[in-house]
């Protein structure tokens, strides 16, 4: 009984930690997807602006609220 149980868990210990079927070859990190690092980059800096834009009207708008402007 408790070796079925520990034969169960290697079992399972093994399927684990093997290593993926769907991978065929390992990335070409000599060739980066350059299509992909633009979009990450690019949209990073979108949210950024986002951020800078709603920073400044929420800094105009609470002068404005106290008299400070």
């Amino acid at each position: 009984m408790i070796s079925n149980r520990l034969l169960a868990r290697a079992a399972l210990i093994s399927k684990v930690g093997s290593r993926s079927a769907f991978t065929s070859f390992k990335p070409d990190m000599t060739n980066p997807n350059w299509l992909g690092v633009g979009i990450a980059f690019g949209s990073a800096a979108f949210l950024w602006g986002l951020l800078f834009r709603q920073h400044s009207t929420d800094v105009h708008e609470y002068k404005v609220r106290n008299g400070l402007e």
